[in-house]
């Protein structure tokens, strides 16, 4: 009578280990497996085209406005789009002057030398934006994905990009705290941290609540709403700009100096992340970028949260993956950030989106 073998999913090197844990999960190791081939596919990818994620996480220093010798280089992804313009301040608004070239990856360069003078192009606080035409034909005005500011006029709803490039870069004065032996977190939303009827700045968060933290016995602070977005009353739960922070409270050197007091203050920093889904606002977000439904997100119904009335991400998305992960890193070089918190876990694992009532392992894996 021949005997089942016994596996050691202990020493299993394909995504069963976990199994070992909770033997329940033994009937899903054919879905472990696949999930964990394709991990190793896409690394794999990143690997031999990028030189390892330490790279591909960096894409801000390539995508976006980059000072490159000579002059800024432009560039951003829209495959699916037919023509590809920047426009703003410095060309007085010309919709077709500074026209970028797509390249066999679906993305638009643009090189503008520096002026006469060795200036650049583009002022720093200069307005601008991207003139995108649809597969359609439909052309409209769009605010870049990597722009790194973002600034809404008064009685304009409409948000705009700011090329932000200060003469005087801000000077870090503190070191980044040890991580502490417990977590006694804060959770702090910037603009609701006033005990006036007012949206509260970076500088006032940074004068009245780091020192009550501190008094407090608190370890860290987590900051809710810092990546941009249009809606307010989302809590910064709508993200609309993904690496500019949110403009009502300040300017960039506003939140630096406040994570640098708070280390200074022995306190870790730690941002709220919202990658679980974005805005669906198309004006001022990533919302049919190139003119589909599909640039950054699902098409379909795959890609839009039927509770959140929201967009989801493409995690299986190359580029999608690029943006993201560089999205992260941006926050931990450019500002410091000692950690996150990440938002919607279960909207990005399970396409039931943690919506329903879920109780047994089919509904995780099914």
């Amino acid at each position: 009578m021949e005997t089942t073998p016994t596996v050691d999913w202990r020493k299993a090197t394909d995504g069963t280990a976990v199994v070992a844990d909770d033997p329940y999960l033994a009937n899903y190791a054919p879905q472990l497996r696949a999930r964990h081939e394709y991990f190793q596919r896409m690394k794999g990818a990143i690997d031999a085209n990028e030189g390892g994620l330490e790279k591909f996480s960096r894409g801000y220093e390539v995508m976006g406005f980059n000072k490159v010798p000579g002059g800024i280089m432009y560039r951003e992804w829209a495959p699916n789009a037919k023509m590809l313009n920047l426009t703003g301040d410095f060309n007085g608004w010309d919709k077709y002057s500074h026209s970028c070239v797509k390249n066999q990856y679906g993305v638009w360069e643009l090189f503008l030398p520096n002026r006469p003078d060795g200036t650049p192009a583009i002022s720093h606080q200069s307005n601008l934006k991207i003139f995108v035409e649809a597969p359609s034909g439909e052309q409209s005005f769009r605010i870049p994905a990597w722009i790194s500011r973002v600034e809404q006029e008064r009685g304009n709803p409409i948000f705009h990009g700011v090329y932000w490039d200060p003469p005087q870069q801000y000077q870090w004065k503190n070191k980044q705290p040890k991580r502490p032996e417990s977590l006694k977190i804060w959770e702090c939303h910037v603009g609701m941290s006033s005990a006036d009827s007012k949206i509260s700045t970076y500088k006032e968060f940074t004068r009245d609540v780091i020192p009550q933290a501190v008094e407090l016995g608190y370890t860290a602070i987590q900051l809710m709403a810092i990546m941009e977005h249009a809606y307010y009353a989302s809590f910064g739960y709508q993200v609309t700009s993904f690496f500019a922070i949110s403009s009502r409270f300040g300017t960039p050197e506003d939140l630096m100096e406040l994570i640098d007091t708070a280390h200074g203050q022995g306190l870790v920093v730690l941002l709220d992340v919202v990658h679980s889904h974005a805005s669906k606002n198309v004006a001022d977000g990533l919302n049919m970028f190139d003119g589909t439904d599909h640039c950054y997100f699902h098409s379909g119904p795959l890609g839009s949260h039927p509770v959140w009335d929201s967009r989801l991400f493409n995690y299986s998305s190359y580029e999608v993956l690029r943006f993201l992960l560089s999205n992260l890193r941006w926050f931990i070089e450019k500002y410091q950030f000692d950690g996150f918190r990440f938002d919607g876990v279960q909207s990005m694992l399970y396409k039931h989106r943690g919506q329903g009532h879920i109780e047994k392992f089919d509904d995780y894996f099914g």
